[in-house]
């Protein structure tokens, strides 16, 4: 499995080794062994979340707030998606950047987003199917979010066309605007 490092810290993207021969394919999507030796967080992963999206679908951005903030292991198991992160980690170096990672079905590729981090996507193609999982069970009463066309954040989420959101992350707060737990 190759690790690629990203410039927000604690950001990795995993790229499996794919075994295919006339029957199909075959990959390591997940390894703990792997992560502990990358120095991360033992994560006791308690609940996995899948959602399947049209084109220009957009999710996010979202986060929880301690006590119950989450670390997430995203993937795409169909299709392809932008996914995107925002530090808002106070102390961080990289506080309110972003980072745009293609994630696709063909490269079974998988980025691990520590707590502390906004996290959405955008389906580049219809039937995407998105799979997350996370580290704490879903808590509504300390859900968060970062309103997805922040001008301060700069994303350029690569839309296939007008963004179909959710009426909840239409009216997200923007950074400046965020009481952030981080």
């Amino acid at each position: 499995m190759q690790v690629i490092t990203h410039p927000l810290p604690g950001l990795l993207e995993f790229q499996p080794r794919i075994f295919g021969d006339p029957r199909g394919a075959f990959f390591e999507s997940f390894s703990a062994r792997t992560m502990e030796g990358l120095g991360l967080p033992r994560h006791h992963w308690v609940q996995d979340n899948q959602s399947v999206s049209k084109a220009g679908t957009l999710r996010g951005l979202h986060f929880q707030r301690p006590p119950h903030a989450q670390a997430k292991l995203v993937r795409v198991a169909q299709g392809r998606a932008l996914d995107v992160v925002v530090d808002l980690r106070h102390r961080s170096p990289t506080f309110g950047q972003h980072a745009l990672v293609e994630l696709t079905a063909t490269l079974g590729n998988v980025l691990y987003v520590p707590e502390g981090f906004a996290h959405g996507f955008v389906a580049l193609e219809d039937e995407t199917l998105f799979l997350y999982k996370c580290s704490d069970y879903y808590a509504p009463a300390t859900e968060g979010g970062l309103r997805w066309d922040d001008p301060a954040l700069g994303i350029n989420w690569q839309l296939p066309g007008e963004a179909l959101v959710s009426d909840k992350d239409a009216i997200l707060p923007t950074l400046k605007e965020l009481d952030n737990p981080f």
